[in-house]
């Protein structure tokens, strides 16, 4: 279709059929995907399926516009059914069964948003319905249904369930219905939601429930309720629904009177069964389209998850007399071992399926989150640079940081060092590569201490106070700063002044994240952070990537799983066992590795604009078909 231009009509000459319009542009509809900022309380789900959502919108919209299937002329028109309705109304009014409604002026020509097909008629729920019904005859030991809105669904069937109450419990106080009666939540945020229903299935033909309900009771037999709701959970009427309510933020109310009269387009009676079977299906070609897609999506980061995890498996170590050992391990003229059928070479070949299949793996948000955690990963096992020969090893340099470790506990700028605690094999979760070391946190970092634990007192200018909002990604969020005063700056900084190359740690609420404190920032910590003051013999950056890699924050939250939130120590992070590599290493990973996030985020900013494009495009469809 060119340009997208889509058109949906009603007669049995319509270019395009609304099952035409699901099919022809499944692409659409499929790939039409909103990255969420949160995935939001009791959902793991980081993503909604916009395209599916707007089509499900179109589909009501349709429905309730006559654009959904064609007409019928030996239908009955629309214009006698209201009569025949309007006369039985009338009829029970006399017979003192209802109330007798206001007279409304007709429907004007400036009131009615579109044209309708031919044998419909534009009316008024208040002409079709009672509302706001009440029940009276049923006894009060009498069993019946109570129906509180978290009951109600959103489902375009209008769904609901129901608690059993005795009548007399729940007659007073609360909102009346009964079996075939059509309700609408006026609050916010529900109404906005679409929670609607048409009451079935409950106790003794009657119940009550939240008072947070607009009902109407239609004339028996006269209309079919679930096209109504059609309308009530339409597009047209949400939209207009929310520019009429009243009260204040958090407690806005659709008026009555919004709910009982305003216009509303009526089928004939035929017709409104055939659109609401329509619906029916269409709806289950939807929720096809949603299972296959969210399927499709959960197989894809299985399978970026299941190919970058082999990348992870533990290397051989170079040094292992086992492996020196093997029959295919050679080493030549003092080089490097090389290796036939070595974890090295299941690694390059793990790399080219990745590489192979890289374009079509690295097509979500999550899958490039993925790609990043792997790239840290592979950064601290080693595997992202090559080893150099003519690095000095990293045990000299640990020898280096013990003397400056002793040097400052005799200026009494550090506690004494305490002795270093033997490492066994079993500790280690890879072998080390050519001239790396494993060694403890407290060996590297001559400082390791926990926050202030007293919430610091926030001002809207003053000194900077990091805290867990300050920082992510190992940068500094300026927006997101958070100021103290002199005095509360002085307190917080009473036991350690934060310097720069010091790293700030999150532990506790988005644990892991870290930043290294740059040149001329003065700070003083906030809460649920705490602070590394490396040797000066290390590269920071390294480091902050160490103890915020995967792998180590995996161990270190499984120390303390179910209890309470999760959260590490500081005890623990003196504990903790790392890798490190040779000091020029570590400068050439800490480069590697920037310039691999970089990469990152520039593919995950070109698939945003291409998101973004896809999530318009499907709009535009929208607003053509109606």
């Amino acid at each position: 279709m060119a340009e997208h231009d889509v058109k949906v009509t009603a007669d049995k000459n319509s270019e395009i059929t609304a099952e035409q319009l699901i099919t022809e542009n499944l692409d659409i509809w499929t790939t039409a995907i909103k990255q969420k900022s949160a995935s939001g309380r009791g959902s793991s789900k980081k993503f909604s399926l916009h395209g599916i959502k707007k089509l499900r919108e179109l589909i009501l919209e349709l429905a309730v516009r006559g654009k959904l299937v064609p007409q019928d002329e030996n239908d009955e028109p629309a214009s006698i059914l209201l009569e025949r309705i309007a006369a039985e109304k009338a009829q029970l009014v006399k017979d003192k069964k209802i109330k007798k409604p206001k007279a409304l002026p007709e429907i004007s020509e400036d009131e009615k948003p579109f044209e309708l097909p031919k044998g419909w008629e534009w009316t008024r729920l208040t002409e079709l319905a009672e509302i706001g019904p009440r029940n009276s005859e049923l006894n009060d030991d009498s069993e019946a249904s109570f129906v509180p809105m978290p009951l109600i669904t959103t489902s375009y069937k209008g769904s609901h369930g129901s608690e059993t109450r005795t009548w007399k419990e729940i007659k007073k106080g609360y909102t009346h219905f009964a079996d075939g009666d059509i309700a609408l939540a006026k609050i916010t945020p529900c109404f906005e939601n679409s929670k609607a229903a048409v009451f079935s299935g409950l106790i003794n033909g009657v119940g009550t429930g939240t008072t947070e309900l607009h009902v109407a009771r239609p004339i028996p037999d006269t209309l079919n309720p679930l096209f109504i709701l059609l309308y009530l959970k339409a597009p047209m009427f949400l939209k207009v629904g929310e520019t009429k309510m009243t009260g204040s933020a958090g407690q806005k109310r659709v008026p009555k009177d919004f709910f009982a009269n305003n216009p509303l387009p009526f089928a004939p009676l035929e017709e409104q069964y055939r659109i609401v079977a329509k619906v029916d299906e269409l709806m289950s070609l939807c929720d096809a389209l949603e299972a296959q897609t969210e399927a499709s999506k959960s197989a894809h980061q299985t399978l970026v998850e299941t190919l970058l995890g082999a990348l992870l498996l533990p290397s051989a170590d170079a040094n292992s007399p086992e492996l020196a050992e093997s029959p295919e391990c050679s080493v030549e003229n003092g080089s490097e071992p090389s290796f036939d059928n070595s974890p090295e070479r299941h690694f390059i070949e793990s790399w080219q399926r990745v590489a192979e299949h890289f374009d079509t793996l690295f097509t979500t948000s999550a899958s490039i989150d993925t790609l990043k955690q792997t790239i840290l990963q592979l950064a601290v096992m080693g595997k992202l640079v090559e080893q150099n020969s003519n690095d000095e090893p990293a045990a000299k340099l640990l020898e280096r940081i013990a003397i400056e470790k002793m040097g400052l506990w005799q200026q009494n700028i550090i506690s004494k060092p305490k002795p270093n605690t033997a490492i066994s094999t079993s500790e280690t979760s890879f072998h080390k590569p050519l001239g790396w070391e494993w060694v403890r946190l407290e060996q590297l970092f001559n400082i390791i201490v926990d926050c202030p634990h007293s919430t610091a007192k926030f001002q809207d200018s003053g000194l900077l106070c990091l805290d867990t909002n300050s920082f992510k990604q190992g940068k500094l969020h300026t927006s997101k700063f958070r100021f103290v005063s002199q005095e509360t700056f002085d307190k917080r900084n009473a036991r350690l002044v934060p310097l720069p190359r010091d790293i700030v740690f999150a532990r506790e609420g988005s644990v892991g994240e870290s930043v290294v404190i740059p040149d001329g920032i003065e700070c003083c910590l906030g809460q649920r952070v705490m602070l590394f003051r490396p040797s000066v013999q290390l590269e920071p950056e390294f480091l902050r990537l160490t103890i915020s890699s995967k792998g180590a924050l995996e161990k270190l939250l499984s120390i303390h799983k179910g209890i309470g939130a999760k959260h590490v120590n500081v005890r623990d992070m003196r504990a903790y066992l790392v890798c490190v590599p040779p000091k020029e290493e570590q400068r050439r990973i800490v480069t590697k590795v920037d310039e691999l996030i970089t990469l990152c985020d520039q593919l995950k900013a070109r698939l945003s604009d291409a998101q973004t494009t896809q999530l318009h495009l499907t709009d535009a469809i929208v607003e053509q078909a109606v």
